[in-house]
């Protein structure tokens, strides 16, 4: 067996979407409703389980129908901004928005790093039967990140540091493999979940 190239075709894009999200007010909003409930406050986990040497954060779970409470107005106004995010992803690759024009959210998270704090464990977000039905990721840096705490998508080579309302939008497939290096000072905070298929026709 021999490993061939395939020439002709043009450079291939990344597919990893960024966008400025405004205004960025709402990301300091974000950042006090988690520090505003810790009672729900877990420590981060992988899809393995609790291995601090994977990941090291600390997490607050938010569920699409804790939305209508009172209180939760910043993340209502957040995901209106996800939104918009997504609808000019779908319009940078036609042949996504042929299938994908209408996406669901379950439950994602804010997520707290402190010096020392890491996800090293290369992962992505699509690698089991359970995880099958997402198609998209997405995470919004809310605060700058000046030592440590960049995201590397290892297979694009490509290192993103955290700026305050960078949002990102990414395939969940295997070839976004990503780490989040360690912080080595300050505090970062990142708010981050899936875009899935809708449920099938019939089903809750």
């Amino acid at each position: 067996m021999k490993r061939i190239e395939l020439n002709g075709g043009e450079p291939g894009p990344h597919f990893i979407g960024a966008w400025q999200i405004e205004p960025r007010p709402l990301c300091d909003a974000l950042i006090e409703f988690f520090e505003a409930h810790p009672e729900n406050h877990t420590q981060g986990k992988t899809a393995g389980g609790l291995n601090l040497e994977a990941k090291n954060s600390v997490d607050l779970s938010i569920r699409p129908r804790d939305l209508e409470e009172e209180g939760h107005e910043p993340l209502r106004e957040y995901l209106q901004s996800l939104f918009e995010c997504h609808r000019d992803y779908l319009e940078q690759w036609p042949f996504l928005k042929s299938f994908l024009n209408r996406v669901d959210i379950g439950p994602f998270n804010i997520q707290r790093y402190r010096p020392g704090g890491h996800f090293l464990k290369v992962h992505s977000e699509r690698t089991a039967l359970a995880s099958s039905h997402r198609v998209l990721a997405w995470m919004t840096y809310l605060n700058d990140v000046e030592d440590g705490g960049a995201t590397h998508f290892v297979h694009q080579q490509l290192d993103v540091q955290p700026r305050k309302g960078l949002t990102l939008i990414w395939p969940a497939e295997w070839t976004h493999a990503h780490r989040a290096d360690v912080l080595n000072s300050g505090e970062k905070y990142i708010i981050t979940g899936w875009m899935h298929f809708p449920p099938a026709r019939g089903q809750a």
